[in-house]
């Protein structure tokens, strides 16, 4: 599933207000941390993980890898903290725009 221009905007305005729920630190990504961001995924639909890193790429590749991993979608990323949405098969909890 591929993010419309307008359900990006429709997800980044709904996350505008939320905190990070996992925060990545020295150790990068493992398990533990895997584990915690389906839960909150699973739980949220849409969270937002803080990426902790001086280097860019190093963080769109790790971004990379959670989408790869969890199968969620990237929505945004801004400087260190990335936003991701799972959409919930049975009830969602966000009506998406179409388009």
């Amino acid at each position: 599933m591929q993010l419309s221009n307008k359900q990006k905007q429709y997800l980044k305005s709904e996350a505008h207000s939320l905190k990070p729920v996992v925060m990545l630190g020295n150790n990068g990504l493992t398990e533990g941390v895997m584990a915690e961001i389906d839960l909150a995924l699973a739980h949220h639909e849409l969270i937002k993980v803080k990426v902790l890193g001086e280097d860019k790429a190093e963080r769109q590749l790790i971004c990379d890898a959670i989408c790869r991993e969890s199968g969620a979608l990237l929505v945004q990323i801004i400087g260190k903290v990335a936003i991701f949405f799972l959409q919930d098969q049975d009830e969602s909890k966000f009506s998406l725009p179409k388009g």
